[in-house]
């Protein structure tokens, strides 16, 4: 009787769409929780599972090493999602990803699949889960003037144009970031409005509270892993020299040869970034190519840390110490 009960609690708690986040800054154990859990789940409820990838940089087929991708065997063990989907010649931007993202959540949703949410990428994860503040389409006439001048003059005008007309995007927005600084020009091209002001309403509005989100219907167990400091640059520091020994270098040299410029914004994410630098003569040696690699690694989960410190609700584990307590906590919350 009681485990007829069981049984059927079960049932009714895996019709509520649950939807399991495996989030953390970079180096911190999500690929192998996540498979735990998937294989936990699996043998436990006999429920199929479904990894949906958010990390911003496995969305990218030419991009391995260097990204710390799930290995074939790995990939072959539970089904993924948004990962090896996309060249790097055609980025994937954060609307693409939430739009895509949604309608797979919801189909496998659909078809009564446990999915986990699987990455670092803060900013991809809380537009998908809270939505995306409203930027309007440029015109196709203005949009080739704005390719045309990027094209033949780089930024320098873009930079300049949200200088005068919105400056709280200017000093907000890396220079670097090319992508963002033409979408708040392009928003404010269009309405006449500010982008940056746009996006105040949408972050005092619970910008990090997921409890209050667009998908009345997932119900969410936010797990966040993390390490602490020395133990975790340890581990950053093996990370990178598994890298460069497993030939980083030469991935980022066979891109070129295939014709990429460098210029593309994946390949100047960490580690790809550094690599350019490198090759270019701008770092003199190897051993200064690894230090700058962890550098920017911790800089990276500095940042988020800082983001997914101010996210509520969420449960924090040890990336590896927990791992049995995560994996007792999932399935408790899918009875």
């Amino acid at each position: 009787m009681i485990k007829k009960l069981l049984t059927f609690l079960t049932e009714i708690n895996l019709q509520t769409q649950p939807t399991i986040i495996i989030s953390g800054p970079t180096a911190t154990n999500k690929t192998q929780v996540s498979l735990k859990i998937a294989t936990a789940i699996k043998d436990q409820f006999k429920q199929a599972v479904v990894i949906v990838n958010f990390d911003s940089l496995l969305f990218y087929q030419e991009l391995s090493i260097g990204t710390a991708k799930p290995t074939p065997s790995e990939l072959a063990m539970h089904p993924h999602e948004l990962i090896n989907i996309k060249s790097i010649s055609t980025p994937f931007h954060t609307a693409d990803f939430v739009k895509t993202a949604t309608d797979l959540i919801a189909n496998h949703h659909k078809n009564h699949q446990v999915v986990l949410l699987v990455g670092g990428s803060s900013f991809y994860l809380r537009a998908l889960i809270k939505g995306m503040y409203d930027s309007h389409q440029i015109s196709p006439s203005q949009k080739l003037i704005n390719e045309t001048e990027y094209k033949q003059n780089g930024i320098s005008f873009f930079i300049d144009y949200l200088k005068q007309n919105d400056l709280a995007s200017y000093q907000n927005l890396h220079h670097n970031d090319h992508y963002r600084i033409i979408r708040a020009v392009e928003h404010h091209m269009m309405t006449k409005h500010k982008l940056s002001d746009q996006k105040k309403v949408f972050d005092d509005n619970s910008p990090y509270d997921f409890s209050i989100n667009q998908h009345s219907d997932w119900n969410i167990f936010h797990i966040y892993l993390d390490i602490p400091k020395l133990e975790h640059q340890e581990i950053i520091r093996r990370r990178v020299d598994t890298m460069i020994a497993h030939h980083l270098i030469e991935e980022v040299q066979n891109l070129l040869k295939q014709g990429f410029t460098g210029e593309e914004k994946p390949i100047n994410s960490v580690g790809y970034k550094e690599v350019l630098d490198y090759l270019s003569g701008k770092i003199k040696n190897q051993n200064e190519l690894v230090e700058r690699i962890i550098i920017s690694t911790r800089q990276l989960a500095k940042a988020q840390r800082t983001f997914f410190k101010k996210v509520t609700p969420k449960h924090c584990y040890h990336g590896i110490n927990d791992e049995k307590k995560i994996i007792a906590d999932v399935l408790e919350f899918l009875t």
